[in-house]
């Protein structure tokens, strides 16, 4: 990797990265934690549209106030300064900015912000996988159209993935299964935002003192991240999720090439090249033994005796065959390594990670019987948690995606475990990126 020898050519050019950052959050602060440590790249501007929120994130970061204290993105550029606005247009107007970072983790929003980003010739770095699960092939394809990059953010799980996945293919490994680790078992699915914090151990007391979002954990609990995630990694790879859905198979850092490879020779997936989690619980809340929480992976068979013997004798993790290995990264840390998307993408020309087809999917699945007229509420809330399926699959259901499961009104009842229809509910509001979604059908793939 030569990322930061580019950067510093840049640098003593006088030529710095120039960068619009949507969203001032959590993942937002931790981009905003490194951005000032490093020369050359400059975040000219950040668009929250809680400004206060924003400059409280920068404080909480370490910025001084004279770092962005900017009046316009004119001004920031001039004297070298961070303007904070609560208007996205305001960034994407500044020619001197070439690439945003959109990191507001709505789906809705965050599609628009894409594509308006690329539409005025930015480089996009689109941390909001909701967004990216949810219309991701035509914003990549929009992307290519415009000569800049779509891409997913560095940090972030999927794109971890997504590098595992390209390392086995460029050593010219069998690839078998791909995921991450995660903190699940069967009971959390029908969790909602009422009973959520249980599954965390924290009091009522803990949650008070802190500023927690219940939906957003809900959506970790309930398998939901794991949705969206996992099927932006088959559109991104050519992977499949299973038909079914995430299994979230239990398994430890040592029995990952067992659990994970085919059926047929001992392990737990139906086919090779399925994306699934390596469930950090046992179906009874056990914890599993070296389990990668924090971490992602990929396993892989060797093509010949020979490699099979090399990975014994470089001490690879493997099945007991011998034939299966398995390598992994055991943690990510979000925001605070987003700047290598950002170089990536301003000077190779290359993303971390992008959906360029329509492979997986995440749909809106009851989590209880309702009843038509009641309100769906999206992604952590009490009525619906995602499941990852074959975007073909998605396709024949005419499923009603997560992004779009939001104040959506049913039309006709629905029973538990049922996957939503676009048929189920009322299409009133945000036909934009419906169309869009009816567009994504030109992308299917398999």
């Amino acid at each position: 990797m030569n990322l930061s020898s580019l950067l510093a050519a840049r640098h003593d050019a006088g030529r710095p990265i120039r960068i619009g950052l949507i969203g001032a959050g959590k993942f937002g602060s931790m981009i905003l934690a490194q951005a000032k440590y490093i020369k050359g790249y400059d975040i000219v501007g950040i668009a929250d549209l809680d400004v206060q929120k924003a400059k409280a994130s920068l404080n909480r970061t370490g910025w001084d106030a004279a770092q962005y204290s900017a009046t316009s993105m004119t001004d920031a550029v001039q004297n070298g300064t961070t303007c904070v606005t609560d208007n996205a247009a305001d960034l994407l107007a500044c020619d001197a900015i070439e690439c945003i970072i959109e990191a507001t983790g709505h789906p809705l929003a965050g599609t628009r912000h894409g594509l308006a980003a690329i539409d005025a010739g930015k480089h996009v770095i689109m941390v909001n996988v909701e967004a990216d699960v949810l219309c991701g092939a035509v914003l990549a394809d929009r992307a290519a159209k415009q000569g800049v990059v779509y891409s997913m953010a560095y940090g972030d799980q999927p794109a971890a993935i997504c590098e595992l996945v390209d390392w086995v293919h460029s050593c010219g490994f069998e690839l078998v299964a791909a995921g991450k680790g995660m903190n699940f078992a069967p009971p959390y699915r029908y969790s909602t935002p009422d009973t959520v914090w249980g599954y965390f151990g924290w009091s009522d007391e803990e949650v008070a003192a802190g500023d927690f979002n219940p939906k957003m954990y809900n959506s970790f609990t309930d398998g939901t991240k794991a949705a969206i995630e996992m099927a932006a990694v088959a559109n991104a790879t050519g992977m499949d999720c299973p038909d079914d859905g995430l299994a979230f198979h239990p398994a430890g850092l040592q029995d990952l090439a067992t659990v994970f490879r085919p059926e047929s020779e001992g392990g737990r997936m139906a086919k090779p090249g399925l994306v699934d989690i390596a469930a950090s619980r046992e179906p009874d809340g056990r914890v599993v033994l070296n389990n990668i929480q924090y971490g992602m992976f990929v396993t892989f068979k060797a093509p010949d005796e020979y490699t099979r013997a090399c990975f014994e004798q470089y001490g690879l993790l493997t099945d007991p065959s011998g034939w299966y290995g398995s390598m992994w990264r055991p943690f990510h840390l979000i925001g605070l390594e987003t700047s290598v998307s950002v170089l990536s993408a301003c000077l190779r020309g290359e993303a971390t990670g992008s959906s360029t087809r329509w492979r997986g999917d995440a749909v809106a699945t009851a989590k209880a019987d309702f009843a038509a007229g009641e309100y769906l509420d999206g992604e952590g809330g009490f009525k619906v948690w995602a499941k990852a399926i074959p975007a073909k699959l998605s396709a024949k259901h005419n499923a009603l995606p997560i992004g779009l499961a939001h104040h959506i009104k049913l039309k006709k009842p629905i029973v538990k475990d049922q996957i939503v229809s676009l048929d189920d509910v009322e299409i009133v509001d945000d036909k934009d990126i419906f169309a869009l979604r009816d567009a994504q059908k030109a992308f299917l793939d398999g």
